[in-house]
């Protein structure tokens, strides 16, 4: 046949002698999904997620909820999707390709809140919360009126909330400047229903040569200490720690190895932030093989 791929197999050509003339399926990666916005500057956000998903070895897939116009200088703009794009994308993903852990970031309104809230109770996987409220030049990402669906609706279906210090008292209005307050603040999340939270201690002043998590379900209490290294290149860093636990649950990880194992990974990514732009670079999501 004039013009087909010579090669066996191909459309018009012979299989090869004793082939079927189909290649044998391959195994897939374990399947982790990240619902959030989209950093156009490629350090947070959807894009963070998908680079530490690969970084980890879990097959990444995206849910798209808002797309903003950010770079290192900060958030320009932010267009939120509806409600009915998110659950297209989503139900797209899960209905055929399937998922082993789910993560979600930003989402920017109640209605969003809601809709995926209602998307994972009908997933039966591990969910990680990383309730987003303000992105690292401060700017909002979580409408005022989103908090009480967040504690209502989408904290109870989380495996593992993440919120970091200032989420935690936009959300439960602890405010947290010791390791003693870090653990009230813990109560007060998982009073919302996660099965465990992950108490994010990077800004606690008090422990200047440490950055100090607590992770907890109520029962069983885990510090998580890591050096604090002086670099000011951090963005992402949130993002790139809940995608990390995800992509250790998806892999069949308990909490406390898929968060031990994140906290490693995220430390590295920290030490090895890069310069970009005039303001704050991401961190690097690729550092184990550089």
């Amino acid at each position: 046949m004039s013009g087909s791929p010579g090669f066996p197999g191909a459309p018009g050509f012979p299989a090869a002698p004793g082939s079927t003339g189909t290649a044998p399926a391959r195994p897939h990666p374990p399947l982790c999904l990240t619902v959030a916005g989209s950093d156009s500057g490629g350090g947070a956000g959807i894009q963070a997620d998908l680079k530490t998903m690969l970084a980890l070895g879990v097959h990444g897939m995206s849910v798209v909820t808002a797309v903003t116009a950010q770079n290192s200088l900060g958030v320009k703009g932010v267009w939120e999707l509806p409600a009915e794009a998110v659950r297209g994308q989503y139900r797209a993903v899960v209905d055929d390709i399937g998922v082993q852990a789910v993560k979600t970031g930003m989402l920017s309104s109640a209605a969003l809140v809601e809709a995926v809230a209602e998307l994972l109770a009908a997933t039966a996987v591990p969910a990680v919360v990383d309730p987003v409220g303000v992105s690292k030049h401060g700017d909002a990402l979580l409408a005022a009126t989103a908090l009480d669906a967040v504690r209502g609706e989408l904290l109870p279906r989380a495996t593992v909330a993440t919120p970091n210090l200032d989420e935690v008292t936009q959300l439960t209005g602890v405010v947290v400047e010791t390791e003693d307050d870090m653990r009230r603040a813990a109560d007060a999340v998982l009073a919302y229903g996660p099965e465990w939270a992950l108490i994010k201690g990077g800004h606690l002043a008090a422990h200047g040569g440490e950055a100090v998590d607590l992770l907890t379900d109520g029962a069983d209490e885990r510090w998580l200490r890591a050096p604090r290294h002086d670099n000011r290149h951090t963005h992402g860093t949130g993002c790139t720690l809940a995608s990390a636990i995800a992509a250790g649950l998806a892999k069949g990880r308990t909490v406390p190895e898929a968060v031990t194992e994140a906290k490693e990974y995220v430390t590295g990514a920290i030490a090895t932030g890069f310069s970009l732009g005039a303001g704050i670079g991401p961190v690097d999501h690729a550092w184990r093989w550089r």
